[in-house]
């Protein structure tokens, strides 16, 4: 957990993270301080490309903390989550073993299963080197099983390896959850968690985003971006996947980069890749575009 004396209230928590350059609302300020002083994991849900995952790395840059990575997937199991056996080097200790011609063959078993032959991977790797932050990203890809597992080492901050013993955080570890609902979790670990919905900023929210992100973009060109972008989320246009705010930053700085002054509806067709991913998408954007920029 952060030292109390490193933040004492939300509004501390929205300065902090605006200094890396992530603006959050005063709500994820709340839940974020929350989080850090009750020593709770935070289950961020929302669309994709709405800053989830940007906000653990905020937190880990502001206060400095080492960030670990789990990246769920499909078939994700705890072995991709604690720890593994380093093989190469345990088969090359044996051998040592057999070329210096004394191997007594409990102590050589014991040997193998010593620390120096085990791989952390990220959620083993948080406990150890607490305090971290530890971001599990995209749990909703991964299963129930995988999920039952996550509930345990979150509840007790601590992992059980049979062949060394118990490996307790004397810190817990700040834990970002994030999800795009792609399924519902469980509600075991929804209520292990604090939880906050991630909506896409509005039009001022995501105006101060670009300028703090992208300063090298002209005000009023950061204006006239956001504004498509605003308009082309709305859900009458229905987008497969509607654009978060990293498409926006791509798309001014891609208009900067082409030393765009005012967008126009030919410099807006020539980089709607910067925007909009799916062919079905750009065809919708192309045909609304006119009307959107108001020609």
């Amino acid at each position: 957990m952060i030292p109390a004396d490193r933040v004492q209230s939300p509004d501390d928590v929205q300065r902090m993270l605006g200094q890396t350059g992530y603006l959050c609302s005063p709500e994820m300020a709340a839940v974020v301080f929350l989080a850090m002083k009750m020593g709770r994991p935070l289950l961020l849900e929302g669309e994709p490309g709405t800053g989830k995952t940007a906000l653990a790395e905020a937190v880990a840059t502001a206060w400095q903390l080492p960030l670990l990575r789990l990246q769920c997937y499909e078939g994700i199991d705890s072995t991709q989550a604690l720890y593994d056996w380093d093989f190469p080097r345990q088969i090359l200790h044996l051998r040592a073993l057999e070329a210096a011609g004394s191997v007594d063959a409990t102590d050589a078993e014991r040997g193998l299963y010593d620390e120096r032959f085990l791989l952390a991977r990220p959620v083993l790797h948080a406990l150890q080197q607490a305090p971290t932050v530890l971001l599990i990203d995209e749990v909703d890809r991964a299963d129930d099983e995988f999920e039952a597992f996550l509930l345990e080492v979150l509840s007790t901050n601590q992992v059980s390896i049979p062949e060394i013993g118990t490996v307790r955080a004397s810190v817990p570890p700040v834990v970002v959850l994030t999800s795009n609902r792609t399924r519902e979790l469980h509600d075991a670990l929804k209520r292990r968690c604090l939880y906050h919905w991630v909506e896409h900023p509005d039009l001022e929210r995501e105006l101060q985003i670009v300028r703090s992100r992208a300063p090298e973009v002209s005000g009023e060109l950061a204006a006239q971006v956001v504004r498509v972008v605003q308009e082309v989320r709305r859900e009458e246009h229905g987008l497969l996947k509607p654009p978060g705010v990293a498409e926006t930053l791509d798309w001014a700085k891609a208009l900067h980069h082409l030393q765009t002054v005012d967008l126009d509806l030919e410099t807006a067709a020539l980089t709607l890749g910067a925007v909009v991913k799916y062919h079905e998408d750009a065809e919708r954007v192309s045909r609304a575009m006119e009307q959107i920029l108001g020609l």
